[in-house]
């Protein structure tokens, strides 16, 4: 009979075009044990930023005392440079530990485990510290990484991450009072008669 269309597919040859994906679940609770050893070593282009910044500051200061025009707002400049890498090097390592136990403290944490992503955390608090004290390069590297390791809502959605309740450890801290100390109603005895 015309117009009626294909012939349908059997159950087993049709194919569900929005499939449902299996989500990797994390625990809310997050990452228990030990967090892994730091892997980076000390910022080496931060330390080489300021010791060129020091070289320069010295080498304005020196030629204001020997008598050329250097301006004001240059040797300033250079100051500001200065006391700025001087500060990041003096905070960076400590921030960095403490953003680095923070982060394997996480849900996230339980899958770059399984992945071994230490280095590419690292990477991300190396950026994220840096970002934190004004580099704005940094700030934008870390915005991807952190999107890469599943810190915001929709990296996670994209990753196939979903944080999950331990229902069976809330159930073990919730704590049923045994039958033997529960509240009874009084109980007397009735007469049968």
């Amino acid at each position: 009979m015309g117009g009626m269309g294909p012939v349908g597919k059997s159950d087993g040859a049709r194919r569900r075009r929005n499939a449902v994906v299996a989500m990797t679940k994390l625990p809310a609770e997050g990452r228990k044990g030990r967090t892994p050893r730091f892997p980076l070593g000390p910022d080496i282009r931060t330390r080489a930023d300021l010791v060129v910044a020091q070289n320069r500051l010295e080498t304005l200061q020196d030629r204001r005392r020997e008598g050329e025009t250097v301006s004001d707002v240059a040797i300033d400049r250079a100051l500001h440079k200065v006391t700025v890498l001087e500060h990041v090097v003096e905070l960076q390592a400590e921030a960095e530990l403490a953003l680095w136990r923070e982060l394997w403290r996480t849900p996230q944490a339980v899958a770059w485990e399984r992945l071994h992503w230490t280095r590419e955390v690292a990477q991300y608090v190396r950026h994220k510290v840096l970002a934190e004290n004004g580099d704005l390069d940094a700030a934008k590297e870390a915005r991807q990484q952190a999107d890469r390791l599943g810190l915001t809502p929709l990296a996670m959605l994209r990753l196939r991450w979903e944080v999950v309740a331990d229902e069976v450890a809330e159930q073990r801290t919730t704590r049923t009072v045994p039958a033997a100390q529960r509240k009874r109603p009084n109980l007397r005895a009735v007469d049968p008669g």
